[in-house]
């Protein structure tokens, strides 16, 4: 393996002759990349949206019942 290195480049750098096609399709398709993030955004904010709020009403009902069931246990005696 030692012999490769006198030639200066790597085994991968003498079979990948491509550009990366990640970095090539990003520069040349701005807007469209925008406006997709743009939609996942929105479904983003929609989904923690709906669970926020059943954790606040999951959250007020369970205190409320721990509530009541020391208020419960606590007139008995």
């Amino acid at each position: 393996m030692e012999g490769n290195s006198s030639y200066g480049t790597s085994w991968a750098d003498q079979w990948d002759n491509n550009p990366d096609p990640v970095a090539v399709d990003a520069k040349n398709n701005h807007t469209g990349y925008k406006q997709k993030v743009g939609e996942g955004l929105e479904k983003t904010k929609s989904v923690a949206k709906t669970g926020m709020t059943k954790l606040k009403q999951g959250t007020s009902v369970g205190l409320n019942w721990i509530k009541s069931k020391y208020q419960k246990t606590s007139t008995k005696s």
